[in-house]
């Protein structure tokens, strides 16, 4: 019997456990006591403080986030770079967690164990009053499941400045105000801030729309640039804009919303310019996650044009991936706020290839996904080829005295097909643009699209219940009908002007000069045709031929010139 007591004994210390998280044990090398070797892959978690440099007895925040795996048990500790010891004091402020004694010194690492899953924990360090360092690092060990963690993640150094951390509401360089749910940069907004497109292509990397503009001379210039520091990780971000509430720049691996890291310059509730940093799952509005380890924030609201500046050192985070240099695409993004919170965006556009913003690029093309370029070609298609020659049928073909005695009824047959085809491919663009947008965004080609869905659905259902030739309400009908169709056109013809306006990156606006030149086409002819009709003076055979001769000769120089001015618009977009 004492044989098994003296067994069970021995086994007792190698399974007790630590649920309360007070693995003091583990204090020299952050290794959780699980007799199993630890992830060599790269940690699906990030350790992050709020500044990047520190005065004696400062407090600096510290988050331990999780990209997308939830962790149930951590250690962290703050040491020496190249270090072992443990230093300075921590208090916890966002979450549950223990705090540790190792090696002798009190609250000097904390940690936690629970069923429950985390994706982030927030503490406060305070730095020690006597140092012998320049600077430290925040390491962590991450726990997913008993044989499953990672040990040693750290966070950017954050070195011993040795003076005084400049105030919260400096508008040079801003100590970031935090929450435990979000991370803001808060600032007043400068007279100006000078962004340019000096340095493109030679020491740093340059996004724009529309092409080949700069910020420094054109208002109008959507611009984002990113330089990468020689001695670390550091990158500094340019981005500037016209826009009524933010500016919004990301990276992905992929040219599709979500799963995004995002940073946003906008107007808080009381109108001050504020910088936050995010991070975008699926098509719903970005989460605010910490800022991190960023510094340098300058910012600049000047005749609705919003501009930011500042230097992260925080790994981009993106599935997959944790990184501060290698390929993503860009996204850029602007729209409106209300009380601080960003809407839905106005206009985005995205970078045509994935860039490594390491090696400075020159002039670098924006594209639009190529489900919103479909969506304007179906619409170009339908409202400017389609729908017009289906209306022109209608309308000069329509009486018999214009066409050849055999065929009577030619007219209605081809305007109820192109028609067809046109109510057909406005519900399918329809239907690409909410896909690929996943609601409802701002600014007018929204609401002037809804509008022209809704008529042109609408419009051959009320045609099939029309009343007969000779009924006595019929000329109600042809006049609603006709009146109906030229509402349509002229909304569908200034929604494509102000979708055209939305993806045009030509620094001269192109598409919407050839847009212009096509919509005059259109009206010459129309004007030509209807002098045409009513000029016509023979009601004989001879006389009807010769007539409907001339209006096919109108059709089809009406025809040649649609599908000329189309092809120009069609490849325009293609190259957007």
């Amino acid at each position: 019997m004492d044989r098994y007591i003296l067994i069970i004994a021995c086994v007792l210390r190698v399974v007790r456990c630590y649920s309360s998280g007070e693995v003091t044990e583990a204090c020299d090398d952050m290794a959780p006591q699980h007799f199993v070797t630890a992830q060599q892959s790269p940690a699906p978690f990030s350790v992050t403080a709020d500044r990047s440099s520190f005065k004696e007895g400062d407090e600096i925040t510290v988050w331990l986030l999780a990209d997308s795996t939830p962790f149930i048990g951590f250690m962290l500790q703050a040491r020496a770079v190249n270090g072992s010891s443990p230093l300075g004091v921590f208090t916890v402020t966002g979450g549950e967690a223990q705090l540790l004694t190792c090696n002798g010194q009190p609250k000097s690492a904390v940690s936690h164990t629970s069923a429950s899953a985390k994706l982030s924990i927030q503490g406060t360090w305070r730095a020690p009053t006597s140092y012998g360092f320049n600077s430290i690092q925040f390491s962590a060990s991450f726990v997913i499941d008993f044989s499953t963690f990672w040990v040693g993640v750290t966070s950017y150094p954050v070195t011993f400045s040795g003076t005084a951390a400049t105030p919260a509401n400096s508008t040079s360089i801003p100590i970031t105000s935090t929450t435990s749910a979000s991370s803001t940069a808060v600032f007043p907004s400068q007279s100006s801030l000078s962004i340019s497109s000096a340095g493109c292509g030679s020491s740093k990397v340059c996004f724009r729309q529309p092409l080949n503009c700069d910020p420094g001379v054109s208002p109008d210039c959507y611009f984002l640039s990113a330089m990468t520091s020689i001695r670390d990780t550091a990158i500094h971000l340019e981005m500037t804009g016209p826009s009524d509430g933010y500016i919004a720049i990301g990276f992905s691996d992929d040219q599709m919303m979500g799963n995004d890291d995002i940073f946003i310059c906008g107007r808080d509730s009381n109108g001050i310019i504020q910088l936050q940093h995010a991070y975008s799952t699926g098509r719903r509005r970005p989460d605010i996650v910490p800022l991190g380890n960023v510094s340098d924030v300058k910012s600049s609201m000047k005749d609705d044009i919003i501009s930011c500046s500042f230097t992260t050192r925080n790994p981009i985070s993106i599935p997959r991936s944790v990184r501060s240099s290698s390929p993503y695409y860009l996204m850029f993004a602007h729209g409106p706020t209300s009380n601080g919170e960003i809407g839905h965006h106005t206009s985005t556009f995205l970078s045509d290839t994935k860039m490594d913003i390491s090696r400075p690029q020159g002039i670098t093309n924006a594209t639009q996904p190529p489900i919103i370029k479909a969506h304007g070609a179906l619409m170009l298609i339908a409202w400017m080829t389609t729908g017009s020659l289906g209306m022109i049928t209608a309308r000069y073909l329509k009486d018999r005295a214009n066409i050849p005695p055999h065929w009577p009824h030619v007219w209605f047959l081809v305007h109820v097909f192109l028609m067809t085809l046109t109510v057909a491919a406005t519900i399918i663009a329809f239907i690409l643009s909410f896909t690929q947008v996943g609601g409802w965004s701002g600014g007018a080609h929204p609401v002037l699209g809804w509008v022209v869905m809704i008529l042109a659905f609408f419009q051959p259902i009320v045609a099939m219940f029309r009343c007969g030739p000779h009924n006595r309400w019929r000329v109600l009908f042809n006049w609603s009908h006709a009146l109906n169709a030229v509402a349509i056109k002229v909304l569908a013809v200034v929604a494509i002007f102000t979708g055209l306006s939305l993806i045009d990156s030509s620094e001269d606006k192109w598409l919407l000069k050839v847009m212009g030149g096509f919509v005059g086409w259109e009206a010459t002819l129309y004007i030509l045709l209807d002098v045409h009709m009513r000029c016509k003076c023979s009601d004989n055979e001879e006389g009807a031929s010769e007539s409907a001769c001339k209006a096919l000769l109108l059709l089809v120089l009406f025809f040649l010139g649609n599908m000329a001015f189309l092809v120009a618009l069609l490849v325009g977009i293609a190259m957007s």
